[in-house]
This record gives C-alpha cells, sequence and structure tokens, in this order.
C-alpha cells in the first residue's frame, strides 16, 4: 500500500467514525483545513504536495455527496486564511466573494486542488461552518460556529500530521433555570 492509499484510509476512516458521532443535515458546512507539507513529514507551508490533495479530495468529495453537505476548503495565512467553496453554497449563506485564486504557494495545496475540481468556485474570507476537520494544526477554530465541540476518533494522524475534528451547538443561554431539552407537559 502506498503513502497515499494509506493517508486515504485513514481519512475514510476517521470520516466514518465521525458520522456516527455527527448528525450532518443537508446543505451544512464542512470546512476542512489541510496541510499537505505536514501529511509528508514537513513543516507546514514548506512541502505543498498536490498528490496528496488530490487523494485526500476524492474522500472529502464521496463524503460530502453521500451526506449532500458543501465542502469549504481553508487556504493558508498568505490569502489570510480564505476558504473556496462552490458559489452556490456562498449564495445560500449570502457570503460576499473575493477576488484570489488559491495556488499551491499562495492558498495551499487542498484549496488549490479543491479550486480546480469544484464546478463553480468561489473565495470568500470566512464563514461559521457547522463542522470540520483539521489536518496538520491549520486552526479552522476562527471558521466554526460558536460552540465547538471537539470530536474524539480512533485517527489521530492523517500520515505525520495531527488531526482534529469537531462539530459545534447553539450556544446553551439562560443561567441554572434554564432549561435546554423540551419537555413534555
Amino acid at each position: 500500500m502506498t503513502s497515499l492509499q494509506h493517508s486515504q484510509n485513514q481519512l475514510s476512516q476517521l470520516l466514518n467514525e465521525l458520522e456516527q458521532q455527527v448528525q450532518f443535515k443537508s446543505k451544512q458546512l464542512f470546512v476542512i483545513g489541510c496541510s499537505t507539507s505536514e501529511i509528508v513529514g514537513s513543516k507546514i507551508g514548506t512541502a505543498g504536495a498536490m498528490e496528496v490533495a488530490e487523494a485526500l479530495y476524492e474522500v472529502f468529495a464521496r463524503f460530502a455527496k453521500k451526506h449532500d453537505i458543501y465542502l469549504v476548503f481553508q487556504g493558508c495565512e498568505h490569502i489570510n486564511r480564505a476558504l473556496t467553496m462552490e458559489y452556490e453554497a456562498a449564495e445560500k449563506y449570502s457570503l460576499e466573494p473575493v477576488t484570489v485564486i488559491p495556488v499551491k504557494h499562495a492558498g495551499g495545496s487542498m484549496s488549490a486542488y479543491a479550486y480546480t475540481q469544484m464546478e463553480n468556485p468561489v473565495v470568500v474570507e470566512r464563514v461559521s461552518a457547522h463542522a470540520g476537520i483539521d489536518i496538520g494544526q491549520t486552526l479552522i477554530g476562527m471558521h466554526l460556529k460558536e460552540v465547538a465541540i471537539p470530536v474524539r476518533t480512533s485517527i489521530r494522524q492523517i500520515g505525520d500530521a495531527i488531526v482534529t475534528a469537531a462539530t459545534t451547538r447553539p450556544k446553551l443561554i439562560g443561567g441554572a433555570r434554564a432549561i435546554y431539552v423540551r419537555q413534555s407537559e
């Protein structure tokens, strides 16, 4: 088995475990931060690998189709962590596109590859995603809705990259007398 196949298998297992713990709804945003450099054992931003991006994109695309969710790919700090997504998703969530095309060294391999694969890609400055996965400590937290909840899986790394998955929930408000689950009367 090649290292690319191994990374695909790790991602598939992680996503399988994630879907057992998270109830996805149609058309939700799923943010992905992915350092292909970290996956291949290098420092983030130093060894971008388009072949890794291609291999992982296939797995993410199948996952998105299965759950009817929108994939959102976070770019690197060189484009201020702007996000690549389908125009349809940006329009649904009233997100204003910005003018930039992610490339390997300014956006990152994963975001750049996603841009070439999407039907009608756009880049936006920020989202409030419903869930996501961070591969290689790319810091997706800024693009998750409040309140982010970590999701534990048996997969702690993809290649050499540390992996964190998260979902979100609405804020709990109201204090000690508040009720959070509807009760029958």
